[in-house]
């Protein structure tokens, strides 16, 4: 009788990969509804390390983007922190670099060495992106030793990153208002958009992990606004890729559909999140997760070189700890923040 059951494929997955996906979906969830960011670039390696090739992991991951957007992008606008403005405008960057990133991965299949160069492509970012993301954890635990004296005096200050501010006080029309009155040139919003949409298109990501940075030290919001904003991106880039892939019929609608079963519920954990942990408690996390996911792929690629299966074992329990560590943090800070709110001793 277990046996049959097991035995059973619904969407063309066997329970285990079914259980596997949600349970996956599910943090990747809590990343994109916390961070606004962070966890859709882990599917395309996981996928990738399953064995799919890379087109499908690639259209597959834009289709779960898409889906796991919409669900956070809600919880975010109930709150007021999405600018519909500043996101339109950055959607036709978005598109143009979207459909120039599927073109490159579409001649590489061609040529045998998609699979390869977006593995090592990964592994260069998220290593980049992870490094940034670390010292920036650490250094603002140091600067939390410094003293609280000049704390209010530059709480206003710190709404807006200096070097954001500085590329608003160059005027290249033609300059657009934003949602919280700033203005920024619309060749910077659209500079961003394609560059985003480039990373996406090619990495089969929403480019949360690139976008969201760039929302807020390039354009200039403020943080809230920024993850909003982000998400809402994501939305965007997510449905311009999803039809991009779909065109081809490389989507892995089984696939994609456990992904958003989990990350449905993660999502709104994750957004819901926002309101009680202070984004500086799990950041240096998320930054670890990157690096220890950057040498996941790594090793992944050296199992395809070398022919030893079990480095593949070793690189997605690697890619799946990180990601359960982050997500168990967020959720653990989450429950402490939740007791204190209400009084409940710790």
């Amino acid at each position: 009788m277990i046996e049959s059951i097991l035995s059973v494929e619904l969407l063309g997955l066997g329970p285990e990969l079914i259980a596997l996906f949600v349970a996956f979906g599910f943090m990747v969830g809590v990343f994109f509804g916390f961070f606004g960011m962070g966890g859709s670039f882990l599917v395309t390696p996981a996928l990738l390390i399953l064995g799919y090739s890379a087109p499908v992991a690639i259209g597959s991951s834009m289709a779960f983007v898409f889906g796991t957007a919409v669900i956070a992008t809600m919880k975010h606008h109930d709150a007021g922190q999405v600018d519909y403005r500043l996101g339109a405008l950055m959607f036709v960057g978005i598109t143009l670099g979207i459909e120039l990133g599927s073109r490159l991965v579409f001649g590489l299949e061609v040529l045998g060495i998609a699979n390869v160069v977006v593995g090592v492509a990964y592994v260069l970012l998220l290593a980049a992106i992870g490094v940034l993301f670390t010292r920036s954890a650490l250094q603002t635990d140091e600067g939390d030793g410094d003293g609280a004296g000049d704390e209010e005096a530059g709480s206003e200050d710190d709404d807006v990153p200096a070097i954001a501010r500085r590329i608003q006080s160059y005027n290249l029309p033609p300059m657009m208002t934003l949602a919280d009155g700033s203005k920024a040139s619309l060749w910077t919003i659209s500079g961003v958009g394609g560059g985003v949409g480039l990373v996406s298109g090619f990495l089969g990501v929403g480019g949360g992990f690139v976008r969201m940075p760039a929302i807020y030290y390039v354009i200039g919001t403020s943080l809230a606004a920024a993850v909003g904003t982000s998400l809402f991106g994501g939305l965007m880039s997510g449905a311009v890729g999803a039809f991009t892939y779909g065109r081809a019929g490389v989507i892995d609608m089984g696939v994609v559909t456990a992904l958003l079963v989990g990350s449905a519920l993660g999502a709104r954990i994750g957004s819901s999140a926002t309101a009680y942990v202070n984004e500086d408690d799990v950041t240096i996390y998320f930054g670890i997760m990157l690096l220890v996911a950057s040498a996941a792929v790594g090793i992944s690629e050296l199992s395809a070189w070398l022919g030893i299966p079990i480095l593949d074992q070793l690189s997605f329990l690697l890619l799946v700890g990180s990601a359960l560590l982050v997500c168990s943090m967020i959720l653990y800070h989450g429950a402490l923040a939740v007791r204190r709110t209400r009084g409940v001793p710790e």
